[in-house]
């Protein structure tokens, strides 16, 4: 009976598979949804980290160049002010998808320093966890200490008053998130801005008359 099965599902599947993919290339047309929504997802992401680095420049400079607490990078002025700079213009050129490849480019060096310089030793996740592939003894110890505070706020606090909008957790700050938007940013360097809902796109349109373009 088992057999029967299987050979009747070999014989219908390449027919399914053909169906299948003539489906989703008739979707095509919605294609530039991908590239829109990557962007519009890396918006505030940048945004915030480079108008929170304005905001607070002085501290920010002296964290980039400090070797006993901070990162002990070189020129450290300029950096804070170069990283800044990218981060805001490229939140305002993702969302208004104008020299989106152009931008991706520093943008992912910048996720790549992050990446080395702040997260690396704290491992991969960015929130403490005690189990799964990723948890390392760090994330356990945190984990075990997070225990503790919780069973601490329950004994002398009004627990679900706190957590009403939300448990809590311990911050890990691993390179999760920073390789995340680097892979997204990466795809936009190949992917462009994407048709119809970009500046990208209706700037070549206008020069180049091309219908089929990012």
């Amino acid at each position: 009976m088992f057999k029967h099965y299987f050979e009747l599902i070999c014989q219908k599947a390449p027919g399914f598979t053909i169906l299948t993919l003539n489906l989703c290339d008739k979707a095509k047309f919605l294609d530039f949804l991908a590239p829109l929504a990557i962007r519009l997802y890396l918006v505030p992401v940048f945004w915030m980290a480079g108008t929170k680095k304005f905001a607070n420049f002085s501290s920010t400079v002296e964290w980039f160049g400090n070797e006993e607490w901070g990162l002990g990078l070189p020129l450290p002025f300029l950096l804070t002010l170069l990283v800044a700079l990218v981060e805001v213009l490229g939140a305002l050129f993702l969302l208004i998808g104008f020299g989106v490849r152009l931008i991706s480019i520093p943008l992912m060096l910048t996720m790549v320093v992050a990446a080395i310089t702040v997260h690396l030793e704290n491992g991969w996740l960015a929130i403490a966890s005690g189990d799964g592939i990723f948890s390392s003894e760090r994330t356990i110890a945190a984990v075990e200490r997070l225990a503790k505070a919780k069973e601490v706020l329950q004994n002398y606090a009004n627990y679900d008053w706190l957590t009403e909008h939300g448990g809590f957790v311990i911050l890990n700050n691993g390179i999760e998130f920073a390789v995340t938007y680097f892979i997204m940013l990466l795809a936009m360097f190949f992917l462009g801005a994407g048709r119809f809902v970009s500046a990208d796109y209706w700037i070549k349109k206008r020069f180049d008359g091309n219908n089929e373009i990012n």
